[in-house]
């Protein structure tokens, strides 16, 4: 049987692909862009139908009807990462949270940690080969085909054809749901005049020719709009969004100074605007690579100069970073941002850079404080700290003593709250903070 014959006969219906999930199953879920939109929506309406079945993933951008009150007996989720949509149902104890790093999804899949019995996802047509692409999210979906003992594939002309580790043969998929759904979308964000301090200080500690990582959101989008002065960056990051899109479009990425994948861009997934996805479609400039691979700090490293830009939700005065949680209210997840701090570290000439806001948003709340909230993780531990950046300036902490970090920070945190902190150091360490 050819693959056209194939993929004719194993083409079928919303309701029929739903139904080969079985009570007690785990469902997988493509990650972000890559979720499986129909199925998911037809696995809601039939609901009544199941008992007892995880449904894990990471970012999930979709309307999450499997995820509202009442579902719980048909429906627990379990996130590998805590998005929006599922902050409610955490907090209310109707699903669960797993502390993982990006990069060791795809072996906790392959090593049976995690047995992954169906996985849904969203994937372009297939070529005139029979080679579907795993589109905007390679991530852990290149493992999850191999792992799952069902695969189901949401096939969409919407969905980019993307190069690197992204193809599957229509042969490794049992069912076929036909979708024509756009794409879920992200819209750019509002950069505010702190992200733009924050972003100028940044560009400020980037160099002709460093490798970036950058995520999503107002910071990364102000940081690339200070860099279009610089010549030749490399990009080796988790994910890109719109605000790359100016540096390369004008070739200030470009990765010619990188020492691997030169010319490439390397990412593990993508989030943005229907312009970002149109932009990588059948581009051979961009090399999806999975979690595993991307996320990897020895590969990271191999890369010289690479520059890591993360966020987080508070720093205490030792510099032990939280970036996933207030107290034990978890609010989203570990990612990669460890992946890339450590690849950072071991990059020869490498610069691992953590940016926040010095305050909330209404400026009610310091988020340089001199203990992390109590029942908060540490994401970033203090021996793995370098640059911490706020609105207020630059606290390099790699190397420095307790004492010296503490006064750094302070420097850098909301005025209001300079006075509390100074006390706390007093305290701590028996001497008042030097003028």
């Amino acid at each position: 049987m050819d693959w056209r014959s194939y993929y004719k006969a194993h083409t079928m219906t919303p309701e029929d692909a739903v139904l080969l999930i079985q009570d007690g199953n785990r469902v997988v879920f493509g990650h972000a862009v890559g979720e499986p939109i129909v199925f998911q929506r037809t696995m809601a309406r039939l609901a009544d139908r199941f008992h007892d079945v995880e449904v894990a993933h990471m970012v999930y951008l979709g309307s999450g009807e499997y995820l509202q009150p009442g579902m719980e007996s048909h429906f627990r989720h379990n996130a590998l990462f805590v998005g929006a949509p599922a902050r409610r149902a955490i907090a209310e104890h109707r699903a669960d949270y797993t502390p993982a790093f990006f990069s060791d999804v795809p072996r906790m899949f392959r090593d049976g940690t995690l047995p992954v019995d169906v996985f849904a996802f969203t994937c372009s047509p297939p070529d005139e080969r029979g080679y579907v692409s795993l589109g905007l999210s390679c991530d852990y979906g290149a493992q999850a085909v191999k792992s799952a003992k069902k695969v189901i594939a949401e096939v969409n002309p919407n969905m980019p054809r993307t190069f690197g580790e992204t193809f599957v043969h229509v042969s490794e998929i049992d069912a076929f749901v036909p979708s024509w759904e756009p794409l879920p979308e992200s819209a750019p964000p509002k950069i505010s005049d702190a992200d733009r301090q924050i972003g100028k200080y940044i560009a400020d500690l980037v160099h002709d020719g460093d490798c970036l990582q950058l995520g999503i959101g107002a910071v990364p989008d102000a940081v690339c709009s200070f860099l279009m002065d610089k010549h030749d960056l490399g990009l080796h990051t988790e994910m890109i969004s719109d605000g790359v899109l100016p540096l390369l479009e004008a070739g200030v990425i470009n990765g010619q100074r990188k020492q691997r994948d030169v010319g490439k861009v390397c990412v593990t997934f993508l989030m943005g605007t229907r312009r970002l996805y149109d932009y990588v479609d059948n581009n051979p400039m961009i090399r999806m690579l999975p979690v595993d691979v991307c996320n990897n700090p020895a590969v990271i490293s191999q890369n010289d100069n690479v520059v890591s830009i993360n966020s987080c939700v508070e720093v205490d005065l030792q510099g032990q970073v939280c970036a996933e949680a207030i107290g034990l209210r978890q609010i989203s997840g570990i990612g990669g941002q460890m992946d890339f701090v450590r690849g950072a570290n071991l990059s020869k000439g490498g610069r691992s850079i953590i940016a926040l806001h010095s305050t909330t948003s209404d400026q009610s709340v310091s988020k340089i404080v001199s203990t992390i909230t109590t029942g908060g993780p540490v994401t970033t531990s203090r021996c793995d700290v370098n640059y911490i950046v706020t609105e207020y300036g630059v606290a390099q902490l790699r190397g420095k003593t307790l004492r010296e970090r503490a006064r750094q920070l302070i420097a850098i945190a909301h005025p209001k709250f300079r006075a509390a902190l100074a006390a706390e150091y007093e305290s701590r360490f028996g001497e008042a903070l030097p003028a």
